[in-house]
């Protein structure tokens, strides 16, 4: 009889992080378009930068505007691998760790949040059912599988049925809420499916908002955007 409830346990267990894993995959699709170019900026204290992020092949590839150049750089998805890469004289590089921080533009959005690495993180855990204004959601709690980058915790809060991530909240390996992400709003695809409209990324300093930043795309396209890729 034991035996019988151990097993069910563990079948319950494994079903419900094969569910948290499809809903992540659910918000790795809508964040990342598979036929089509997010353009869009960077809203911040230093003014609105241009960015715009595609899928080429195993590579999601970003760019934003600096001092009226692009600047790229890239995440190379493999099986349990995502890394920020840049290219330096030719020579494709892994991102320091410090540089993952690094604010874009003097926004409040850094490089690994313009990315979104934490959807890429290993083994999600469905934490529960949670509102997120009048949206519900569910809650799914993500692990830094690393020590690289400012976040050793996310909680990302998926939408039931767009399957959109509505807001993400990131805490350092002190505990301590640093970020939070809010999407204000989803645009729907002609294919039914969903992505992001417009969100604002706030530095957090625990339950105190310290500033504000808006990441705004404009609707999808096919044309490739205006940098190198």
């Amino acid at each position: 009889m034991l035996m019988a409830v151990l097993t069910g346990v563990a079948m319950q267990l494994a079903a419900h992080a094969q569910d948290a894993e499809q809903l992540m995959e659910r918000a790795r699709m809508g964040a990342v378009l598979q036929n089509a170019d997010l353009n869009g900026k960077v809203s911040g204290p230093g003014g609105k930068t241009p960015v715009a992020l595609f899928l080429k092949g195993e590579n999601i590839q970003f760019q934003f505007q600096q001092n009226g150049q692009w600047v790229p750089f890239h995440m190379r998805l493999g099986e349990g691998k995502f890394d920020l890469l840049e290219i330096k004289d030719g020579k494709t590089l892994r991102f320091p760790d410090a540089k993952l921080r690094e604010a874009i533009a003097g926004s409040d959005i850094t490089y690994e949040d313009l990315a979104l690495r934490f959807l890429y993180w290993p083994k999600p855990v469905i934490e529960g059912e949670e509102r997120v204004g009048t949206h519900s959601c569910w809650k799914v709690r993500v692990n830094n599988p690393g020590r690289d980058g400012a976040y050793a915790l996310m909680y990302v809060w998926i939408h039931k049925d767009f399957g959109a991530f509505m807001k993400v909240e990131g805490f350092d390996r002190a505990g301590r809420r640093i970020k939070r992400f809010e999407v204000e709003s989803v645009m729907k695809l002609p294919d039914g499916s969903y992505t992001l409209r417009e969100m604002k990324v706030s530095t957090m300093d625990g339950d105190r908002r310290s500033s504000s930043s808006k990441l705004e795309f404009d609707k999808p396209t096919r044309r490739a955007p205006l940098g190198p890729r």
